[in-house]
């Protein structure tokens, strides 16, 4: 039998069943004539070490219980060295070396980076080869061996939602609606399976999930831990809602910019999902890595984050806050918008600009960058990185009134923002102080409007409020739940993809990484996900023409000011 917790799990002696009765294996495998070695413990590519020992990797995991530091793969290791020539142990240890340096990790072992995005290959802590071969192979191969609670096959772990629950659960937020927006290119042709492998020449990594399980198929690394805290939101979602997440085959981007352009795909759009898109690109929005935290700026996960953030915000009376507006960030990330905004960092301006430097930030512990402390203002600036950035639902999150520079990427829930509702547009003007023109404006108009702009601060951050950790998985439910009724074939973890569970990934996880993770672990809900609103165009094409009436008359106002 198998005991587990969040924290811990083992195996009892007395569980007669060996791998092969557990589920780490390809699903396409089934065949009464299949490759006993499809379900082993150990890959193929190494079965041929053994023989020597008349061992078989499929022997029944009851022999080799995973009890404190010691791991099947030791005992597997030990008893090696004790029957085999010196000659042989180091044959083998090569053997295991070639193999784990052609083995792609979760935390970006033996991939590189993104050729459209290049950045500087990740590093890892382990102190040796041997033991980066070691940690490798543990965690990718045996690790989930030992979760046994398959989702799929579980009743009892099925949430039972009964009809009155049902037919109370709340209907989603607006913005949910543009999930029926970013899916139209296939309503009509499906998503074909040509599509998805199409896909596979701008995507980073590929999520399968079958029966329950998730299948990642890895093609390129991506900066920082994106890629690890982003699978971590799937894992959390299959926890969340367990059975209920439809089979579905996904390619995924993990870099900034959108690159499916609509015109050069018009002909055939192709899928895929990344962190924010543009009205000219087919790309999904997906919500991004740092809701479920981002360990390199230490930033921790959103739910955390937001309470933080808005209880710092009301340190401060708004008559007490500084009546200027407010950035600090990163400048040098190829940002025309950012280099601009360098320029109005001057009292005539209204502005208060602060350069970020995140190496020296490290060494002081990030006190000075606390976004809970940086709420004293009662305007506070969104501008664009390199493409869209994550900043912007913490700036939202502080309840000033925040000023949005023209920007030219959207996130998932962007779209629902309104201007003058819960947000002020800056415009860049073409003059070389249009944009701090722009600022000043807005600076000026609060200043003499308070009430007016502490209503649209708080309307902003009440927007934020809306979207809640349940509501950031409602949201990838729904939005998964609509993709897999466009596929048109059965999806299936193609041969070289290899199953990830929430302990094989904290195995790969560094200390840090791994206590942000740990912190964002959900349980699986005692209501269903809130109610869809059904397609409806008119609805979305309503709200475009709003927003676009709201900044023509504020543009109109601020060219006569």
């Amino acid at each position: 039998m198998v005991i587990e917790t969040k924290e811990h799990k083992y195996v009892k002696a007395k569980d007669h069943r060996g791998p092969l009765e557990h589920h780490h294996h390809h699903p396409q495998s089934s065949s009464p004539n299949e490759n006993p070695f499809e379900k082993c413990i150990i890959p193929p590519s190494l079965a041929h070490l053994f023989p020597p020992l008349r061992f078989h990797p499929c022997l029944p995991h009851h022999l080799f219980p995973l009890q404190g530091n010691y791991s099947f793969f030791s005992f597997l290791f030990f008893t090696y060295i004790a029957s085999q020539s010196f000659h042989s142990l180091g044959h083998f240890i090569q053997q295991v070396d070639d193999f784990a340096s052609r083995t792609k990790t979760v935390a970006g072992h033996n991939l590189e980076p993104t050729p459209w995005h290049l950045f500087p290959p990740k590093t890892f802590e382990e102190e040796t080869r041997q033991s980066r071969a070691y940690k490798i192979i543990q965690c990718t191969y045996l690790t989930c061996l030992y979760n046994t609670t398959d989702p799929a096959t579980t009743d009892t772990d099925r949430p039972r939602f009964d009809s009155s629950s049902r037919s109370s659960s709340p209907e989603c937020p607006e913005v949910f609606r543009f999930i029926h927006r970013d899916l139209e290119p296939w309503a009509r042709t499906k998503i074909t399976k040509k599509h998805v492998d199409e896909a596979k020449h701008y995507a980073a990594f590929r999520v399968v999930i079958y029966q329950g399980s998730l299948y990642l198929d890895l093609y390129y690394a991506c900066v920082q831990s994106r890629m690890m805290f982003t699978i971590w939101g799937l894992l959390q979602l299959l926890e969340r809602y367990p059975g209920l997440v439809p089979d579905v085959d996904m390619m995924f981007e993990c870099m900034d910019k959108p690159t499916i352009n609509r015109t050069e795909h018009q002909s055939f759009p192709l899928p895929l999902f990344r962190y924010c898109t543009t009205p000219n690109h087919f790309d999904i929005p997906f919500p991004d890595w740092s809701f479920w935290g981002w360990p390199e700026v230490n930033i921790r996960p959103w739910d955390e984050e937001f309470k933080d953030i808005k209880w710092g915000s009301q340190a401060k009376s708004w008559g007490m806050k500084v009546p200027l507006a407010y950035w600090k960030g990163n400048p040098d990330v190829v940002s025309p918008i950012r280099t601009a905004l360098m320029q109005c960092n001057d009292s005539k301006w209204g502005a208060q600009i602060i350069r970020q430097d995140w190496v020296q930030e490290a060494k002081e512990g990030y006190e000075k960058s606390k976004l809970s402390n940086q709420c004293n203002h009662r305007y506070k600036i969104y501008a664009e990185g390199y493409a869209w950035s994550v900043s912007l639902k913490y700036i939202i999150s502080c309840g000033s009134l925040s000023l949005i520079i023209s920007p030219e990427y959207e996130d998932f829930f962007s779209r629902g923002l309104m201007p003058l509702k819960n947000y002020w547009p800056v415009s860049v003007a073409p003059s070389p102080d249009g944009l701090c023109q722009s600022i000043k404006f807005a600076v000026d108009w609060g200043n003499a409007n308070p009430s007016k702009a502490q209503g649209i601060g708080k309307e902003g951050q009440d927007f934020m409020a809306s979207l809640s950790m349940d509501r950031i998985y409602d949201y990838m439910f729904h939005l998964i739940t609509e993709y897999s009724k466009l596929q048109d074939f059965k999806p299936a973890p193609p041969s070289s993809a290899l199953q990830v569970c929430e302990d094989s990934l904290l195995c790969f996880a560094e200390p840090k990484q791994r206590q942000f993770l740990k912190r964002s672990t959900t349980f699986p809900s005692t209501s269903p996900p809130c109610t869809l609103q059904p397609p409806d165009a008119d609805i979305i094409n309503s709200l475009f023409r709003e927003k676009q009436k709201r900044m023509d008359a504020l543009r109109e106002k601020e060219s006569h000011s």
